[in-house]
């Protein structure tokens, strides 16, 4: 029989990125970056003008940031422990909405902190990438643990017999966002490991869990 499956997103969920990124932007970038409610886009201002930097340009930091900045990513408290017992149960892989050419430069930087595990890039929703992991795997029991609503609709829409966490370990960020388990597309949502840990072992070992609020 196979094992379960554990599917898990990276930036705020296993390593912290803003903080990072904005602290690069800031450094050396020529750019402010603000969050005023759950606009990413426009958080970002040139320093100069106060101008809010355009969608093409803000893409153009966000590789130039994921080409040279990845070693400035530290891990949320508790996620590679949480992702590593978790490994003692289920085959665990990342998802992440990186290019592909990406796919190495992460797995190296989660073995630095780590966590070994397979990674799968994407760009866009991740109900389709979702499924191709499902169908190869073929797992018992499978859960995906992601920090953005969208993603959690895309899997519901496509693999709804998946499990799906919704977790923003990222504090600046977790009461802005959108919530998954609000709009009925996640099982739960729980923004810290040491909460979130046990929820997941029990959805990985058929014990009946409680849905979680946010925490």
């Amino acid at each position: 029989m196979s094992r379960p499956l554990v599917i898990s997103d990276c930036d705020e969920v296993l390593l912290y990125m803003v903080t990072h990124f904005k602290d690069w932007l800031e450094e050396g970038q020529g750019v402010t970056f603000d969050m005023i409610g759950n606009d990413f886009a426009g958080a970002m201002r040139w320093q100069k003008t106060g101008e809010v930097v355009e969608p093409t340009e803000v893409w153009g930091f966000l590789r130039g940031f994921f080409d040279t900045e990845m070693h400035r990513q530290k891990a949320i408290p508790g996620a590679v422990e949480g992702i590593n017992a978790l490994s003692q149960q289920a085959d665990v892989v990342i998802l992440t909405n990186l290019t592909d050419r990406h796919r190495e430069m992460r797995a190296e930087q989660l073995a630095n902190v780590g966590i070994n595990a397979r990674v799968f890039t994407n760009q866009g929703p991740k109900g389709p990438a979702l499924k191709a992991i499902m169908d190869e795997y073929a797992p018992s029991r499978a859960v995906f643990i992601d920090d953005l609503a969208q993603h959690h609709k895309s899997a519901a829409d496509t693999v709804p017999h998946l499990r799906r966490l919704h977790l923003c370990g990222e504090p600046t960020l977790a009461g802005r966002i959108a919530c998954a388990h609000a709009a009925g597309d996640a099982h739960a949502r729980i923004d810290t490991w040491d909460q979130a840990l046990p929820w997941l072992l029990g959805e990985l070992t058929d014990q009946t869990t409680e849905e979680a609020e946010p925490a």
